[in-house]
Formats: structure tokens, sequence, C-alpha cells
């Protein structure tokens, strides 16, 4: 088993498309359902794998092309400190004051080496100035828990 990481950041708007941060209903629409519908269907299927938004469900990571991947380890603690640079590196942008103070985000990072030592994904989002939006994320891989059919994105 190893680690993933990802990391997205970006305009609240488009962060709220969650059309595009689902994966479609297995079963399409009906061929003569309305067109609006069927051409949703459409872009959600073709879009959803590729999109770099973050998935509603964190496991569906793992389905979305490699490049989007911003770190890998085989062990916790070394995608814990990934987190913790990257909490320390946006934490003068979070919106929310609280969200700021470094003993929570400690918290977080050692919360997150335990999570990912037992086998469980961690996903962490926080508003931005602007208003934006952070997401990151920290997956176990092959096989993940939440979804073990999923193959890892890096072969």
């Amino acid at each position: 088993m190893h680690h993933h990481g990802y990391l997205w950041a970006g305009p609240k708007a488009r962060f709220d498309d969650e059309a595009l941060r689902r994966p479609t209903h297995p079963e399409p629409p009906p061929g003569d359902g309305r067109p609006e519908l069927i051409a949703r269907y459409r872009e959600v299927k073709a879009e959803f794998p590729v999109v770099d938004l973050p998935p509603l469900e964190t496991a569906y990571w793992l389905i979305k092309p490699g490049k989007l991947v911003r770190g890998t380890w085989e062990r916790p603690d070394g995608a814990a400190v990934w987190l913790g640079e990257r909490l320390a590196e946006y934490a003068p942008r979070f919106d929310a004051e609280a969200h700021r103070d470094g003993v929570r985000l400690s918290g977080i990072v050692e919360s997150a080496a335990d999570r990912l030592d037992g086998g469980g994904d961690v996903s962490h989002g926080f508003y931005l100035e602007r208003p934006g939006f952070l997401s990151l994320a920290l997956l176990c891989c092959s096989p993940n828990r939440a979804l073990p059919r999923l193959a890892c994105p890096l072969g």
C-alpha cells in the first residue's frame, strides 16, 4: 500500500459545480428524455474522469489522471508531512482566522497520519479569500478501502 496526495485550489463558484464532482448515474437518461438532460449527462460522463475538480467521494481521485497526483509516499508520516506543508503554505489565505491556528493545524496533520496508518483516506477543505476554496486529500492506494476496485492512477 502507498499514499497519494491531491490539491485543488480555485474559485469557489467552480468548486460548487457538483455535477462535475460526482460520477454519472449508472443508467443514462432515456433516449426520448429532455435534450438538455441528455446533453448534461454526456458532458458529465466525459468530464468527471478527467476534470481536476475534487470529487465528492474522496476515493474517486483515483480514477483521475495521474498528472493530478501531487505526491506519493510509502509511509503515512511522509504524506502527513506534505499535508502539513500545504496547510502552512495556504494558512495565511484561509478565510476564517480560527482555521489559521497552528495548534489546530498540527492536530489535523497528526490525525491524518493516524487515519492513513489505519488504511483510511483524509480530505480537508478550506475557504480562501476572494472567495476561493482549497481542497487537500490523501488517499491510500492499492487497494483503497472505500473503492478497492479502483487501480492506482500511476500504474
